[in-house]
Parts: structure tokens; C-alpha cells; sequence
């Protein structure tokens, strides 16, 4: 039987169901306001890191110390640094790296995290075994201590730290997965899909990766959120990519120096970016885990959208 074949005999013809759950899932997203929120709050600060430099330059890789230390005002919203950089700019151009590096992190955790769970979740027995134990293992290692001693042996480029974070993140997705797997190798269509020839590998991909979309996809948005963090942590222990680059926790590291001579500017406005990004990225998982636990029941049901399930006459 062609792989085709196959996945058309042991996949239920459920578009007109499926379309019906998406409908409801969104709905259900929708209706909850902080989620709701927490989406236009990271809408809006992508477009203040990445469109906001064309509609305020700045110079952001040379210094400029007769302008150093300046109160906001005029030509300049939020002052300046120590080194003369518009503060505004420098929070766009920090903001950039900070949610460039957290993105691409945490989804590149949860990516490899899915499949490793999935793997071992599925096949079991002593693949499972010792698959978890790894984990196991690198989980009682606190990751901050991890990632501060990684950082301080080399020095970071933006490709290196986004790998050094996602090597200590795919942890916690990799046994959220593994529970899913466990849970999924057991229904019909996996059987049916082992009798008809199918082997391991199709049954991760096509079965066991698909049916956890939902649970991989709200821990997406806490591993990036997580991912955030563990970039602010660095920078703010000065571990973080070398100068003239920057990032909210560098710049906050930096700004808290001068908070004895009242240079508010310096601090509160990171500070609030990464709160703010942080906070956004939970209400929106928050949400989403929401939705997809209405789809997930739905699912379990076996029901489509818009019908219930009648109890019979006796």
C-alpha cells in the first residue's frame, strides 16, 4: 500500500469537523481579552523595534560623548546613554536583538524538544528510557547556571547565543511531548496504521507530531517568552553579544549604574520592554491553551462542530 493509501485509510475524512474546531478555537481565543491584549501588545512592539528606526534614525554604532547623559527633550524623546546614543533608538535597536534572539530560540527549542519527546513518547521501552534520563539528568542542572558558564567560555554571536539557549530550553517541551505520545501511540488509527505497514517514522510525523499541535504550539509562546528572559538574564551579567550590539537586559544592566544620579531614562524604559514583552507573550499562551482545550475536548468527543450528542429513548 502506497504511503498515501495508507494515510487516506487510517485518517478519517474530518475537513468539514476540523474547519468547525478551527472556527471555535479562534472564537474561543477572541473572547478572551487579556490574550486578545497581550497579541496587539507584541504587535506593537515589532513594529516599535522594526519599523520604528525609519521613522526615527539614529546612529547606533558610533558614540557620541559631547550629547552623553542628556535629560529627554528635544532631538531626543528619551535622553541619552552614557556613550551619547539616543535612548529611543537604542531601545528599538536593542528590542530587535532581544526578540530576534528570543524567537528564534525558543522555536528552535521547541522544534528539536517535539521531536525528541515524540521519539521517546512513541517507541518506548528502553529507547524511552534512556532518553528520559538524559533529560532527567539535564534538568537538575539550574539552566541560568548553564548558560552563564557556556557564555562565559566563549564569546556570543547572535547565532551561537540563539543556539546556547535553546540547548538548555528543549528540555520542558521535550516532556510535555513525550506525555502526549505516550497517551496517542495507544488510539486505533496507530494501530491500524502499524497493521497496514506503516513504521516509526510515520507514525511520528504524521500522527503523534499532528495530534500534539496544539500543546506544542501554547508551550511555543512560553519558551519564547522563557527564551526573552534568558537573554535579558545574560546580557544584565554581561554575558551577552559584544558592543556596539545591544539588547534590552544590556541596556538595563547598564542603565542601573547611574540610577544614584537620577537617570531614570536608562532604566525604566528596558526594564518595562521586557515586563511587557514577557507578560504579552504568557497572556497569549494563556489563551491559546485556552482555545485548544476546547478543541481537544471537542476532539475526544469524536463530535462535530455544532452537534451534541443525543442520549437514546427507553
Amino acid at each position: 500500500m502506497t504511503p498515501t493509501a495508507l494515510d487516506a485509510a487510517t485518517r478519517p475524512d474530518t475537513a468539514p469537523a476540523t474547519r468547525g474546531l478551527t472556527r471555535r478555537t479562534l472564537a474561543v481565543f477572541a473572547r478572551n481579552k487579556l490574550a486578545l491584549t497581550g497579541a496587539l501588545v507584541l504587535l506593537a512592539l515589532c513594529a516599535f523595534c522594526f519599523l520604528g528606526p525609519l521613522v526615527h534614525p539614529t546612529d547606533q554604532i558610533h558614540t557620541d560623548l559631547a550629547q552623553a547623559g542628556r535629560a529627554p527633550g528635544a532631538g531626543h524623546p528619551l535622553g541619552t546613554t552614557d556613550l551619547g546614543y539616543d535612548q529611543l533608538g537604542r531601545l528599538m535597536y536593542g528590542g530587535r536583538t532581544s526578540l530576534e534572539v528570543g524567537l528564534a530560540a525558543g522555536l528552535l527549542a521547541t522544534l528539536f524538544g517535539t521531536v525528541y519527546g515524540a521519539v521517546a513518547g512513541y517507541f518506548g521501552g528502553w529507547a524511552d528510557a534512556v532518553m528520559m534520563r538524559v533529560t532527567d539528568a539535564a534538568l537538575a542542572i539550574p539552566a541560568l547556571f548553564l548558560l552563564v558558564v557556556v557564555a562565559a567560555i566563549v564569546t556570543p554571536g547572535k547565532p551561537l547565543l540563539i543556539l546556547i539557549i535553546a540547548s538548555v530550553a528543549w528540555l520542558s517541551p521535550a516532556r510535555l511531548v513525550r506525555g502526549e505520545a505516550l497517551a496517542l501511540r495507544s488510539r486505533d488509527y496507530i494501530h491500524a496504521m502499524r497493521l497496514m505497514g506503516g513504521g516509526g517514522g510515520r507514525a511520528v510525523f504524521r500522527h503523534i507530531l499532528p495530534n500534539a499541535l496544539g500543546t506544542v504550539i501554547v508551550n511555543a509562546t512560553f519558551q519564547v517568552a522563557d527564551a526573552i528572559l534568558y537573554v535579558a538574564y545574560l546580557s544584565f551579567l554581561g554575558l551577552s553579544l559584544p558592543p556596539p550590539a545591544a539588547d534590552w537586559g544590556s541596556l538595563l544592566s547598564a542603565g542601573i549604574t547611574y540610577t544614584q544620579v537620577g537617570h531614570w531614562w536608562l532604566v525604566f524604559p528596558p526594564g518595562l520592554a521586557i515586563v511587557l514583552t514577557v507578560a504579552a507573550f504568557h497572556c497569549v499562551g494563556d489563551g491559546l491553551r485556552d482555545a485548544f482545550d476546547v478543541r481537544l475536548k471537542k476532539h475526544r468527543r469524536g463530535l462535530p462542530e455544532g452537534r451534541t450528542r443525543v442520549s437514546p429513548k427507553h
